[in-house]
C-alpha cells in the first residue's frame, strides 16, 4: 500500500520581502502551501478509494515530504539565523504538540475497532503494527514484511499508513542535528549558507542515488526505508535555503507554478503500481512540488490562485487528520457493510466519514492543543509520548490475548488425520490444526534453514541438501515455492527410502527458460537462475528431478494474451529445460499445481470454525488455470506429471479443511502439516509415474 507522508504545519518565513534575508524577513502564511497539502491528501485519498481513477495518486506522499522538508528547514534556518543556535527541546515539544494528540487518538480508536471488526487472524499483525506506529518505526516493520516472501498475502492493516509519519519522525531526529552542527560551525569557523547547502546537497544526492539503486535492484523494502526517502525531504530543505536569499524573477514564477502543478498531476495520472518507485521516477512530482513552492504567489493567473481557494485551504487545514483517519475508515467500511470490497456506496461513505472525522479532530483536538499550548515543556512532551505508547500497547496486548486463545491447538494424530478422512470414518472436530492463527507459519523448515532462494539470490550452486551424503538415490527439487511446499512429504519419503534431497528452488521462479514477470517488470534474475540451475543439476547427476510451479506464472511481455497462449509459452519453455535433463538420463517428475482457494481463506475459517465448508471453493474456480507443466510433459520423453487433485477436491468442491487439518496457509500454498500427511499418497503416485519412464524404479 502506498500512503501519504505527514507534514508539520509551522508558519513559513517570507521570501522576497524586505531585504530577502531570513533573519530579517517577517513570518507570513503561505496559502498555496496549504493548497499543496490539500492536493496531496486528495490524491492519496482518491487513490486508496478507487486506484483506477488515479493510478499514480500515491505521489501525494512525495509532495508531503517536500512540504515537510521545506517548512522544517525554514524554521530551523530562521532560528539559527536569528538566535545563532537551535533549541532541540523546543523543537521536539512543538513536534509532540502538533503530531501526537491526533495520532494517538486515531491509534487507540483504530485498535479498539479492530478488536470488534477484524477477524482474529488479522489481529496479531495489527497489534504489532499498532505498537510499531506508536513507536514511529512502522516503515521499518513494513520494509521487513516486504522482504518476507511468506508475508506476500498478508492483508493490509488499518494502521500501515503510519509508515510515512514514521519516516518523518526519523527525519525529525536527524535534521535538527545538522542545523545544530551548522550553528556551531558558523560560530567557530564562520561557516556560511554555502556549507549548509553543501551538506543538504550531499544528503540529496546520496539518498537519491541509494533510492534509484535499491528501487531498480528490486529491493522490496525500498519504498519504506528512510534512506530512500531522505532526498525528497532534502529537496524541500534546499528550496528553503535557496529562497532565504530571495525570490525568483517575476517572469519565471508564473509559468514555473503551472509547470510544477502539471508535473504533480501528470505523475498521478500516468504512474501506476508497475512504475519503479521511489527511484528516478519520483523526481517528477518532487521537482513539481519544488517548482510550485518556489513560484510563491506571482501576479496574474497563477497556480497559487487555484491552490489558495477556500476549498483548497479547508482540505489543507484538515490534511493531517484526514490522512490519519482515511485509511482505517477504508479498511473497516467493507467489514461494517458486510461485503468484500468498498463498492460505489462504500467509496462515498468512506470518503464522507473520513472528512467528518478529520474535521472533528481538527476542531476538537488539534486546535485546542495548539491554541492553549497544553504541552509546553519537555517533561510534559515526554509524559504525553510515554502515556500514548503505553495506552496503545494495552490495546495491542488485548488483541494479542485474543490471538493466543485461538492459537493454542496441539496436533493429535487420532483427530487430525488429514487426507485419511477422504476414505471415510474420520472424526469431526472444531479443533483444527494448525489453527487459522498459526497456519501462516506452518511452512517447510527449508525457509528457516535459508534453503529457498529469494528474489535477489542468483547463485544456485549454494544449495542445501537433506539426507545422508552416501544415500542410495539423490533427488533434486527445483521450481518455485509450489515445489518447495512438497518438501515435508518428500522428507518423510526420503527417510524411509534413503534419499538425499537437494533444494534448488527460488521464490516466484517457475522452472522455465523464458523471461517471466514479477511486480509488473521483468524477472531477469529468475531466467538466469534457471539456466544455471540446469548446469548445476547436470553436475550433481541426480537420480530424479522433482518440480512443480504455480500456474499463475506469466511470460513477460505477453500483455493481454489469453490463458491458452500463456500456458503454451510457459510449457514450451519448461520443455526446453527438461529436455536437457532427460537427455542426460535423469527423469523429470512434475506435480500438478494445487487448487487455489480464496485469498482470505484464513479469515474465513476464523469466522466459521464450526462450519469450515463455507470457505470451500468450486473446482471450476479452484482449477480454472491450466498447468503449463502438462504441455511440457507431452513434449519431453522420460517426464511424467503426478496429479494429486483428488486429495484436495472431492466431486465438484475443493476443501480448505480435510480431516480436521487446514489444507492451506494462504490462497495457494498448502500447510506443512497437510503436505506431510500426503507423504504416502505422493509416494504411490510417484512410483506409478516412474514406472512409465525408462527408469522403472527409484529406491
Amino acid at each position: 500500500m502506498r500512503s501519504p507522508a505527514l507534514p508539520a504545519q509551522p508558519p513559513v518565513p517570507s521570501s522576497g520581502k524586505g531585504d530577502g534575508r531570513t533573519g530579517t524577513t517577517l513570518t507570513r502564511f503561505r496559502p498555496e502551501v496549504q493548497g499543496l497539502r490539500a492536493l496531496a491528501v486528495l490524491l492519496v485519498l482518491v487513490y486508496h478509494l478507487e486506484p483506477e481513477l488515479l493510478p499514480g495518486g500515491y505521489v501525494g506522499v512525495d509532495v508531503f515530504f517536500v512540504i515537510s522538508g521545506f517548512l522544517i528547514t525554514s524554521l530551523l534556518l530562521r532560528e539559527v539565523t536569528e538566535n545563532g543556535r537551535v533549541s532541540l527541546g523546543r523543537f521536539y515539544v512543538r513536534r509532540v504538540r502538533r503530531l501526537l494528540p491526533a495520532a494517538t487518538l486515531v491509534l487507540l480508536v483504530t485498535g479498539a475497532v479492530s478488536l470488534v471488526v477484524l477477524p482474529v487472524t488479522r489481529l496479531g499483525d495489527t497489534a504489532w503494527q499498532l505498537l510499531a506506529s506508536a513507536l514511529w518505526v512502522e516503515n521499518l516493520y513494513l520494509a521487513d514484511q516486504a522482504l518476507d516472501y511468506l508475508a506476500a498475502e498478508t492483508p493490509p492493516s488499518p494502521v500501515q499508513h503510519f509508515w510515512s509519519l514514521s519516516v518523518e519522525e526519523q527525519f525529525y531526529l536527524v535534521w535538527p542535528l545538522l542545523f545544530l552542527l551548522w550553528a556551531l560551525a558558523a560560530r567557530w569557523w564562520r561557516a556560511g549558507n554555502g556549507v549548509l547547502t553543501a551538506v543538504l546537497g550531499t544528503v540529496f544526492v546520496t539518498s537519491l542515488a541509494c533510492s534509484v539503486w535499491m528501487t531498480l535492484s528490486g529491493d522490496a523494502g525500498a519504498y519504506f526505508w528512510p534512506v530512500t526517502r531522505a532526498w525528497e525531504l532534502a529537496a524541500g530543505g534546499l528550496s528553503a535555503v535557496g529562497m532565504s536569499h530571495g525570490s525568483l524573477p517575476e517572469r519565471l514564477r508564473l509559468p514555473l507554478g503551472w509547470l510544477g502543478l502539471a508535473a504533480i498531476v501528470a505523475s498521478a495520472l500516468l504512474y501506476d503500481s508497475g512504475t519503479p518507485f521511489p527511484g528516478y521516477t519520483a523526481l517528477l512530482p518532487i521537482l513539481g512540488c519544488v517548482a510550485v513552492i518556489a513560484a510563491e504567489s506571482p501576479s496574474g493567473p497563477a497556480a497559487s490562485v487555484v491552490l489558495s481557494t477556500r476549498p483548497a485551504r479547508f482540505f489543507g487545514d484538515i490534511s493531517y487528520s484526514l490522512y490519519l483517519w482515511h485509511w482505517p475508515v477504508i479498511i473497516f467500511t467493507p467489514a461494517l457493510l458486510g461485503r468484500g470490497s468498498l463498492g460505489p456506496l462504500g467509496v462515498v461513505l468512506a470518503a464522507g466519514v473520513s472528512v467528518l472525522l478529520a474535521w472533528g479532530t481538527k476542531v476538537w483536538v488539534e486546535d485546542p492543543v495548539a491554541r492553549h499550548k497544553l504541552v509546553r515543556t519537555g517533561r510534559a512532551a515526554l509524559a504525553l509520548a510515554v502515556c500514548g505508547i503505553l495506552a496503545v500497547a494495552l490495546v495491542s496486548a488485548a488483541a494479542t490475548h485474543r490471538v493466543g486463545r485461538m492459537a493454542s491447538v496441539e496436533f493429535d494424530p487420532s483427530v487430525h488425520v488429514g487426507p485419511k478422512a477422504l476414505e471415510g470414518g474420520a472424526p469431526s472436530s472444531e479443533m483444527l490444526y494448525p489453527s487459522p492463527i498459526d497456519a501462516e507459519d506452518d511452512v517447510p523448515r527449508t525457509y528457516d534453514d535459508g534453503c529457498h532462494a529469494g528474489f535477489d539470490d542468483d547463485d544456485p550452486s549454494d544449495w542445501c541438501a537433506y539426507g545422508p551424503d552416501d544415500a542410495e538415490s539423490t533427488v533434486v527439487i527445483t521450481g518455485d515455492s509450489h515445489s518447495l511446499q512438497w518438501i515435508p512429504a518428500l522428507e518423510e519419503l526420503g527417510e524411509k527410502r534413503g534419499w538425499r534431497l537437494v533444494i534448488l528452488s527460488k521464490s516466484a521462479c517457475a522452472f522455465t527458460d523464458i523471461l517471466v514477470g514479477r511486480d509488473g517488470g521483468p524477472y531477469e534474475n529468475c531466467q538466469e537462475w534457471n539456466r544455471e540451475t540446469v548446469d548445476e543439476i547436470l553436475e550433481i547427476d541426480p537420480d530424479l528431478v522433482f518440480t512443480s510451479s504455480s500456474v499463475k506464472g506469466n511470460p513477460y511481455g505477453l500483455g493481454d494474451e489469453g490463458p491458452e497462449e500463456v500456458q503454451r509459452v510457459m510449457g514450451e519453455g519448461m520443455a526446453r529445460l527438461w529436455d536437457e535433463i532427460t537427455e542426460a538420463g535423469v527423469p523429470v517428475l512434475a506435480v500438478r499445481d494445487t487448487p487455489r482457494v480464496s485469498q482470505d481463506v484464513l479469515d474465513c475459517l476464523a469466522a466459521n470454525i464450526g462450519s469450515p465448508t463455507k470457505c470451500d471453493r468450486p473446482i471450476e474456480q479452484a482449477m480454472e488455470t491450466a498447468d503449463p507443466q502438462e504441455v511440457a510433459v507431452e513434449q519431453v520423453e522420460d517426464s511424467e506429471i503426478v496429479d494429486l487433485t483428488d486429495r484436495f477436491c472431492v466431486e465438484d468442491t475443493c476443501s480448505v479443511v480435510i480431516g480436521n487439518v487446514l489444507v492451506y496457509r494462504d490462497s495457494h500454498h498448502i500447510t506443512e502439516t497437510y503436505a506431510r500427511l500426503l507423504s504416502d499418497d505422493l509416494a504411490t503416485r510417484m512410483d506409478q509415474a516412474l514406472s512409465r519412464t525408462s527408469q522403472k524404479s527409484l529406491p
